[in-house]
C-alpha cells in the first residue's frame, strides 16, 4: 500500500511539473496577447470615433456658413429693394452676401472631404482592422484549445507510465488480503496476552468436627508458599462454603474489583505504566478475565500485536508479558544461553586439544593457526555470560515479586495467591470471630503476604456495612468491570472501606447501590469516629 500511494505521489509530481506548471506559464503568455488584442482593438474604436467626430463638426460648420450666405443674400436683396438706402450700404450688403456665399463653398469642399475620409476609415474600420484583431483573438483561443488538448494527452500518459506497477500493487494488496489467516492472528493475541497460570486443583476437605485450635490451617492461602500447599482455606464458623452461595454484590466487589489495578487519574499518566497497564503496589498478578478486559478496552497494549503482525519482536526483557508468563519466558531464554555456553565451551576444549596436538607433533599442523579461533570463542562466551547475567537479574526480579512456588503450588491456587488484596485481609480481620482465629500468623507474613479469601458468614442477607465517612470523585469513572460502580464528576457518596494498599476505596449510594472505585478518582472525607477505631 506504501508503493501504492507512492506511484499516486509520482502522478502528481509529474502532473505538476509537466502539466500544472506549463499551463501556468502558457496562461500568462495568453494574458498577455488577449491583452494586446484588446488594446489593438480599443484603439481602432477611439480612432473611427475620431473621424466619425470630425466629419459631425465638418457637417456643422457646413450648415452653418449656409444659413448665414442665405441670410445675407436676403439682407442683399432687401437693402437693394429700399430707395431710402445709400449706394454704399447696398454695395456693403453685396459684398457681404458674397462673402458668406464664398465660406459656404469652402465649408462644402471640407465637408465633403472629410465625409470621403470618414467613409474610407469606416470601411477599413469594419472590413479590415477589426476582422484582423478578432482573427488574432481566434488563433489566440485555437492555439488554447490545442495545448489543452496535448496536456490531456500528457496526463493519460503519466498516468498510464504508473498502471502497471499500480496493477502490481493492487495483485500484492489483493494477495496480502487472501493471505489473512485468522486463526493465527487469534493466536498471536492469545500468546500476547495469556496469563501464564494453570487451572485450579482440588480443594481439600477440612474436617471441622475433631477439637482443633482455631489456626491458619497449613493448607489455607496465607503460607501456602511456604510449605507447597496450594488450596485456599475457608476458616470461620461457615467459611467452608463455596463461592457460588455469595451474594451478587459480595462476589464481585471481593473477588473481581480489588484484583484489578486501578486506572491512574485522567488527568495525569501512570508513571510505572508498562505495555501491560499500570500494577497496583500489593498486585503482580491478574485473573485471566481480567486480562480479557483489559485487553478489550485497553489501548497500549494493541503495539504487542501489531508487531507480532509485521514480524517484529517485543522488549528484550519480555516486560510485555504477565509476570508468570514472562517468568517461564526469561528462565527459556536463560536455559537457551546456557546451552550456547556449554557448546562455546566444547568447542573451545575441542580447539585446545588441537592445539596441544599440533604443539607436539607440528608436522601435523600449525599451532598458532587455532589461536585465532580460541580468542573468538573466548569472546563468545563472555558476551554469552553477560548475556546470562541480565537475563538471570530480571528473571530475579519477577521472581522475587512472585510468591514462592512449588510445583504443587503452580496451580491455580497461585492465582487466588495473587489476587487476595490487603483490602480484603484487613477487612476480614476486622469483621470475623472476636477470638481473632483468623488474624494469627498474619504478621509472620514477608512483605509478598497473601491476604486470606473473605466469604459471607451465612446465606441470607447479612447486614450492610457501616458508613465511615464521605467522599465527593473528583472525576468520572465508568465501571465498566463488576464490582466496580459508576460515579460522576463533583457526585458525593459515602465511604463505607477505604483504600488498603490496592488503590481502590469501597463506596455506597444507596442500599442497592455500592462497589468499588479507584482511590485517585476521589477526595475521601473519613469521620472521626472512624478514624479512631
Amino acid at each position: 500500500m506504501n508503493d501504492y500511494a507512492g506511484q499516486h505521489e509520482v502522478i502528481s509530481e509529474n502532473m505538476t511539473s509537466l502539466i500544472t506548471g506549463e499551463l501556468t506559464r502558457y496562461v500568462q503568455e495568453l494574458k498577455q496577447e488577449r491583452k494586446s488584442h484588446f488594446h489593438d482593438g480599443r484603439k481602432a474604436q477611439q480612432h473611427i470615433e475620431t473621424c466619425w467626430k470630425q466629419l459631425e463638426a465638418s457637417k456643422r460648420r457646413f450648415e452653418r456658413d449656409c444659413k448665414e450666405a442665405d441670410r445675407a443674400q436676403q439682407y442683399f436683396e432687401k437693402m437693394d429693394a429700399d430707395i431710402n438706402v445709400t449706394k454704399a450700404d447696398v454695395e456693403k450688403a453685396r459684398q457681404q452676401a458674397q462673402l458668406r456665399h464664398q465660406m459656404a463653398e469652402d465649408s462644402k469642399a471640407e465637408y465633403s472631404s472629410t465625409l470621403q475620409k470618414f467613409n474610407t476609415e469606416q470601411h477599413d474600420h469594419y472590413y479590415t482592422h477589426i476582422p484582423n484583431i478578432f482573427q488574432k483573438i481566434q488563433e489566440m483561443e485555437e492555439r488554447r484549445i490545442v495545448r489543452i488538448g496535448e496536456s490531456m494527452k500528457t496526463f493519460a500518459e503519466v498516468d498510464r507510465q504508473v498502471i502497471p506497477i499500480i496493477g502490481k500493487c493492487l495483485d500484492e494488496i489483493t494477495k496480502a488480503a487472501e493471505s489473512i489467516d485468522h486463526k493465527n492472528d487469534s493466536q498471536l493475541v492469545i500468546e500476547a496476552f495469556k496469563s501464564g497460570f494453570e487451572p485450579p486443583g482440588d480443594i481439600d476437605f477440612e474436617d471441622f468436627t475433631q477439637p482443633m485450635k482455631r489456626t491458619v490451617s497449613e493448607s489455607s492461602l496465607s503460607n501456602s508458599r511456604g510449605d507447597g500447599k496450594s488450596e485456599p482455606k475457608f476458616g470461620g464458623k461457615s467459611k467452608g462454603k463455596l463461592w457460588p452461595f455469595i451474594k451478587k454484590n459480595k462476589l464481585m466487589s471481593l473477588l473481581t474489583s480489588p484484583h484489578q489495578p486501578p486506572p491512574p487519574p485522567p488527568a495525569s499518566a501512570s508513571p510505572s505504566a508498562v505495555p501491560n497497564g499500570p500494577q497496583s503496589p500489593k498486585q503482580q498478578k491478574e485473573p485471566l478475565s481480567h486480562r480479557f478486559n483489559e485487553f478489550m478496552t485497553s489501548k497500549p497494549k494493541i503495539h504487542c500485536f501489531r508487531s507480532l503482525k509485521r514480524g517484529g519482536a517485543g522488549p528484550e526483557d519480555f516486560s510485555n508479558l504477565p509476570p508468570e508468563q514472562r517468568r517461564k519466558k526469561l528462565q527459556q531464554k536463560v536455559d537457551e544461553l546456557n546451552k550456547d555456553i556449554q557448546k562455546e565451551m566444547d568447542q573451545r576444549d575441542a580447539l585446545t586439544k588441537m592445539k596441544d596436538v599440533y604443539i607436539k607433533n607440528p608436522q601435523m599442523g600449525d599451532a598458532a593457526s587455532v589461536d585465532h579461533r580460541l580468542a573468538e570463542l573466548g569472546q563468545n562466551i563472555e558476551k554469552l555470560r553477560l548475556e546470562v547475567q541480565k537475563f538471570e537479574g530480571w528473571l530475579a526480579e519477577v521472581e522475587g515479586r512472585l510468591p514462592l512456588r512449588t510445583d504443587q503450588a503452580r496451580r491455580q491456587s497461585g492465582l487466588y495467591e495473587a489476587q487476595n488484596t490487603a483490602a480484603v485481609n484487613s477487612c476480614a480481620q476486622d469483621r470475623e470471630s472476636p477470638d481473632g482465629s483468623y488474624t494469627e500468623e498474619q504478621s509472620q507474613e514477608t512483605e509478598m503476604k497473601v491476604p486470606a479469601t473473605e466469604f459471607d458468614d451465612e446465606f441470607d442477607d447479612e447486614e450492610p456495612l457501616p458508613t465511615i465517612g464521605t467522599c465527593k470523585a473528583l472525576y468520572t469513572f465508568e465501571g465498566q468491570n463488576e464490582g466496580t460502580i459508576s460515579v460522576a464528576e463533583g457526585e458525593m457518596l459515602y465511604v463505607i472501606e477505604e483504600d488498603k494498599g490496592d488503590g481502590w476505596t469501597r463506596i455506597r449510594r444507596n442500599e442497592d447501590e455500592e462497589g468499588y472505585v479507584p482511590t485517585s478518582y476521589v477526595e475521601v472525607y473519613l469521620d472521626k469516629n472512624a478514624k479512631d477505631s
